[in-house]
C-alpha cells in the first residue's frame, strides 16, 4: 500500500495520522534519508524506518504527535553498544522528523440566515470545511452559500446521521428559534465534535440548558457548548460577528490541549459576558 495514497484516504475519510520521516543521516543506518513511516489512530503502520527500537520509539512519538497534533523532533545515535543490543550494527546517527496529518476540520453551519451566509465564507478562508444545514431550501441553497463545501435543505434530525462529524469537526448553531437550537443541540452534544457553539441571549441559552436537564442530559455534556459563541470583541453585525466565531474556533484548533472550557467565557461562568443578540 502506497503511504501518500494512503495518507490521502484518511484526510478524506476524517481521521488524524502522524507521518515520520528521517530527515538527516550522519553515518551509516539500516535505513536511508527521506524514509517514511505512517502511523494510523489506530496504532497500526505503512513503511518503515528501518525497524528495531528506533522505530518503537518513533512509533511512541507519532502516538504523542497524533494527540497533541504538534511535531516532534527526534535524533539517535545508534553507538556500538546501542546498535549491538539493538541488533543494528552501523553505528551512525539519524534525525526524525514526525509530523500530525490532520483532516480538513469541517465547520457544520445549522442555520442559513445572515450570520451562517457571513460565516461560510470566513470559515472558508479561514481553512475550515464549511457544511450549512437548514429545513429551508429558500435559505439552504447554492446561491446564498457559493463557497460551502455541501448545502443541505432538510430536518435536521433527517440530515445529521449522514454527516461526518468527529473530533475535528465544528458545530454552530444558528437556527431561526430556540426550538430548532435545541433540536440541534441535542443531537450535536451526542457527538466528539470538537467545538460545538449555540448563538442566543444569555437567557435563552440558560433555558435551553435547562430544558435539557431535565430530559437527563448531564450537565458536564453541556458544559462543552461554547455559548455565547464567539470571542468577544464588541461584535454588532453578521459579518463580524462571523468574524469572531471563525477566530474562537481558530483558537480551539490551534490549541487542541488548552482547557476551552475554562479560557472560554461560557454561561456557566460567573459575570459571563452580554451574549450575541439573535
Amino acid at each position: 500500500m502506497d503511504i501518500y495514497e494512503e495518507l490521502v484516504r484518511l484526510r478524506g475519510i476524517g481521521q488524524k495520522c502522524a507521518l515520520a520521516t528521517i530527515v538527516e543521516v550522519r553515518g551509516s543506518i539500516p535505513s536511508y534519508e527521506s524514509a517514511k513511516l505512517l502511523v494510523r489512530e489506530d496504532g497500526s503502520m505503512i513503511g518503515t524506518i528501518g525497524g528495531g527500537c528506533v522505530e518503537a520509539e518513533v512509533w511512541n512519538a507519532a502516538r504523542e504527535v497524533i494527540g497533541s497534533e504538534k511535531p516532534k523532533h527526534l535524533t539517535f545515535n545508534l553507538g556500538q553498544d546501542a546498535a549491538y543490543d539493538n541488533g543494528l550494527i552501523c553505528g551512525g546517527q539519524l534525525d526524525v522528523f514526525v509530523e500530525p496529518v490532520l483532516p480538513v476540520p469541517g465547520a457544520f453551519i445549522f442555520g442559513a440566515g445572515h450570520i451562517s451566509k457571513s460565516l461560510a465564507k470566513v470559515a472558508d478562508l479561514a481553512g475550515f470545511r464549511a457544511v450549512v444545514v437548514d429545513n429551508r431550501d429558500s435559505f439552504a441553497n447554492r446561491e446564498r452559500f457559493p463557497e460551502a463545501a455541501e448545502v443541505h435543505a432538510e430536518e435536521y434530525e433527517e440530515v445529521f446521521p449522514r454527516l461526518a462529524i468527529n473530533e475535528t469537526s465544528y458545530v454552530i448553531i444558528v437556527t431561526r428559534g430556540h426550538r430548532d437550537d435545541m433540536r440541534v443541540l441535542k443531537l450535536a452534544i451526542a457527538t466528539p465534535a470538537r467545538y460545538i457553539a449555540m448563538i442566543g441571549s444569555k437567557r435563552k441559552v440558560l433555558g435551553v440548558v435547562r430544558e435539557l436537564e431535565k430530559e437527563g442530559v448531564p450537565r458536564e455534556a453541556l458544559e462543552r457548548i461554547h455559548a455565547p459563541m464567539g470571542l468577544d470583541i464588541g461584535a454588532v453585525s453578521p459579518e463580524e460577528i462571523a468574524i469572531s466565531v471563525a477566530a474562537e474556533m481558530i483558537a480551539v484548533r490551534r490549541n487542541p490541549g488548552s482547557n476551552w472550557r475554562a479560557l472560554s467565557m461560557s454561561v456557566f461562568a460567573e459575570g459571563a459576558r452580554p451574549a450575541v443578540l439573535k
